[in-house]
């Protein structure tokens, strides 16, 4: 196939374009819809060999899932400078191999958005495509560009045509701008692809928070969410973030928030973190629910300015696109993000300390109940992709109880003087943006910087199959913690009751789960509980007696109880029941709570941990 020169500059804009270059230039024709696609058109930097390969990814950072992108680039096509095709060859969904690349000049393919795509594998969301011609683009970069293998550092300029009317957000550097057309710089591959775009009717607000320009970019099809809703829920909590980090590493930031009325392909909800933006998918519901879902996700998000932008290994900070390599970390890159998100809200007011001990008491609850607590996290970490796969949820629960132990460690052992806030702070000094860290090395770098004894709790608790004895960390700070356990207690009969309008008694409304206790006892629905081991029972006093029947009564003592019964004819009698008392397992529930005498010493390390 051959294209004319005249057909190649309208396609490109302009012939200049042809000549090779050490840089790429895209162009995504938003303008033009064809059967839900789009088209794209890539300029390349000049190739030395005579074969190369294009390179889709195959997994972006921060996912944790294998999605294979070019699954959805379509009808791709390479060109030489004279508009004659060359030969390609689809090696994988994620390589096409360009023959004769010497000669290469430019790309085009079409784009299928991810969405409403009727393909297995369901992208999640934040990390898909859309193309709803008209309305709304959401340009998760890496799902409409690729790269040239081995030159994915070159500059990328990247133009976007779009329909006039419509506003494209994101963090991305954007040198030009008109009424229908967007020129945006990244510097490299890894930049591009960690800057989505959407494409909407403006529905934006902008302020600033630590110097740094915030953007709320609102999709909501329906206007149910407002912009300006939304920064009245965010910006307390950036501002309690602010005063944790003390300054913020980013002089702009990005929340692009996508609603959608209708239930997504995936099943999920949720946010997908980047340097300097955050892209959300999420329910168009009631604003005020929807503020605080955004509000506690955003909390999360935000705090990845941190890590992995300016701590990561060199599994992040070279990341390959292709064959991706795990890092050990997922502890601190999820989990001590997860726990930074909730203690700047506790330690600089927006959150109270019971309701922050709510959280923990979840999080310990969750750890435990829904994931293995003896899989070493660093073992979960290198094999999220495949054998630890089911386990990920659990970076958000234990990772951020792995940061919680750590710091209340730290500030024990340094007085209250240091804790994982300072230790975040001085391993960005230390590494940056432009500086990873080596992978193994890391556990060793951070006893360096603190203290001898926090190498052993790496290798106990995170390296290690050791459970962490939460109760004993958060005794340390004055908190009481009692893990859920399973007891002998003295049953009632497992019957449901309900109380009866006119006298205030018990009235039985359900013996479906009933036990045998209860079968011996003889219970009925309807019953109404008069008197109980010869205890008149109303609603003022029931749970007083019935949590004093297990003190006074043992196994196998006779129990009896009197009831309200209706006869047939509707008439009321008192039937006495009795039978022996027997016990069954009961798991009682984890409780978390502060001890109210706690020491002096207790009281200054949770002033320094917690400022409470």
């Amino acid at each position: 196939m051959k294209l004319t020169m005249s057909l190649l500059a309208i396609l490109l804009g302009t012939s200049s374009l042809l000549v090779a270059q050490e840089k790429y230039i895209v162009t995504i024709d938003l303008k033009t819809v064809v059967d839900d696609k789009v088209k794209v058109i890539c300029a390349m930097p000049k190739v030395a060999m005579d074969e190369i390969e294009f390179r889709v990814p195959k997994i972006v950072p921060g996912t944790y899932s294998v999605y294979d992108f070019g699954r959805f680039f379509t009808d791709f096509k390479a060109f030489d400078v004279d508009g004659n095709e060359l030969e390609t060859e689809q090696l994988t969904d994620n390589r096409i191999l360009i023959k004769k690349s010497k000669k290469l000049s430019f790309v085009s393919y079409w784009i299928e958005d991810t969405f409403d795509s009727d393909k297995n594998n369901f992208i999640f969301e934040p990390a898909g495509t859309n193309i709803e011609e008209g309305k709304n683009y959401v340009i998760n970069t890496f799902g409409f560009v690729g790269y040239l293998q081995g030159q994915k550092d070159l500059l990328y300029e990247l133009h976007v045509d779009y329909p006039k009317g419509m506003y494209g957000a994101s963090s991305l550097d954007k040198v030009s701008t008109s009424d229908s057309s967007d020129v945006f710089l990244a510097a490299n591959y890894f930049d591009l692809a960690d800057s989505p775009i959407m494409y909407a009717e403006p529905d934006t607000t902008s302020f600033v928070v630590g110097g740094a320009e915030i953007l709320i970019s609102v999709y909501s099809p329906n206007r149910v969410l407002d912009p300006l809703f939304v920064k009245e829920q965010v910006e307390p909590t950036l501002e309690a973030q602010v005063k944790y980090l003390g300054e913020l590493p980013v002089d702009r930031y990005a929340f692009i928030i996508y609603l959608f009325d209708r239930s997504p392909m995936s099943g999920k909800l949720g946010a997908l973190e980047h340097s300097y933006s955050s892209f959300y998918s999420l329910p168009e519901i009631d604003p005020y629910r929807l503020g605080q879902v955004v509000r506690d996700v955003a909390a999360h998000e935000f705090f990845h300015i941190l890590t992995p932008l300016n701590i990561h290994s060199e599994e992040i900070g070279n990341f390959d696109f292709i064959n991706p390599k795990m890092s050990k970390h997922l502890w601190m890159y999820e989990g001590v993000t997860e726990y930074a998100a909730g203690l700047a809200q506790v330690k600089y007011g927006e959150m109270s300390l019971i309701d922050y001990l709510d959280v923990i008491n979840d999080k310990i609850s969750r750890s435990k109940e829904d994931f293995n607590d003896e899989l070493p996290f660093t073992e979960l970490s290198l094999h999220c992709l495949d054998s630890t796969k089911e386990e990920y949820g659990n970076v958000y629960q234990k990772g951020a109880l792995i940061g919680m132990s750590l710091d209340i460690r730290l500030r024990e052992l340094s007085d209250g003087a240091y804790g994982i806030q300072n230790l975040m702070s001085d391993l960005a000094k230390k590494y940056g943006k432009t500086h990873a860290f080596k992978d193994d090395e890391l556990f060793d770098t951070i006893t360096e910087m603190t203290y001898p004894e926090i190498r052993e709790f790496f290798e106990k608790y995170v390296e290690g199959p050791t459970p962490i004895p939460y109760e004993d960390f958060l005794a340390k700070v004055g908190v009481l913690y009692k893990p859920a356990e399973t007891k002998n207690e003295l049953s009632l009969g497992h019957i449901s009751f309900s109380v009866n309008d006119v006298d205030n008694r018990l009235i039985i409304h359900s013996i479906d789960q009933m036990n045998f206790f209860g079968q011996e006892m003889g219970y009925l629905e309807g019953d109404i509980i008069y008197k109980f081991d010869d205890v008149e029972i109303d609603i003022e006093n029931y749970e007083e007696e019935f949590l004093a029947f297990n003190d006074r009564h043992e196994v196998g003592d006779k129990i009896t109880a009197i009831v309200l019964r209706t006869d047939e004819n509707g008439k009321q009698k008192k039937i006495k029941l009795k039978a022996e008392a027997m016990s069954v397992k009961v798991k009682t529930e984890p409780a978390i709570s502060l001890i109210e005498e706690s020491s002096e010493d207790q009281m200054a390390l949770r002033k320094a941990w917690v400022n409470k």
